[in-house]
């Protein structure tokens, strides 16, 4: 059975969740802070073609629904701009043990293109390993 690492743990997530004024219940902006490559592995979603990212929530979101974010990736303080819709869902105690979560599946436009090389970049050779991770 797989278990989080201990800065994605309840109370100490590498994601945090915002709500824009408006009164929306929903949140509309996502934080995320790889601190690591072996994190940013763990999150990176390689088999959607346009890339993605396995945001760990316990929130509910329903496929499809698009989501909004800013990502640090190792060693880069620069925030990226993260949008995307969800093409996943882990649900919560999940008979895989992994974290309930959503894939993010990255847009199809430069945008995206362009946070997927840099993820890829960042992750160097883990890449091609055939490490546990969050989703495959």
């Amino acid at each position: 059975m797989s278990t989080a690492p201990p800065s994605t743990l309840a109370g100490n997530s590498m994601w945090s969740e915002s709500v824009l004024s408006g009164g929306s219940a929903r949140p509309t902006v996502l934080q995320l802070r790889l601190d690591t490559p072996l994190e940013l592995y763990q999150a990176y979603i390689s088999v959607f073609t346009e890339g993605g990212l396995f945001v760990q929530t316990s929130r509910e979101y329903q496929l499809g629904d698009e989501l909004y974010g800013l990502l640090t990736l190792p060693q880069d303080n620069k925030r990226h701009p993260l949008i995307g819709n969800v093409a996943w869902i882990t649900p919560a105690n999940s008979p895989t043990g992994r974290p309930q979560g959503v894939g993010v599946r990255f847009t199809t436009d430069e945008r995206g293109a362009i946070l997927k090389q840099k993820i890829e970049t960042a992750l160097g050779p883990l890449l091609g390993t055939k490490r546990t991770n969050y989703t495959v």
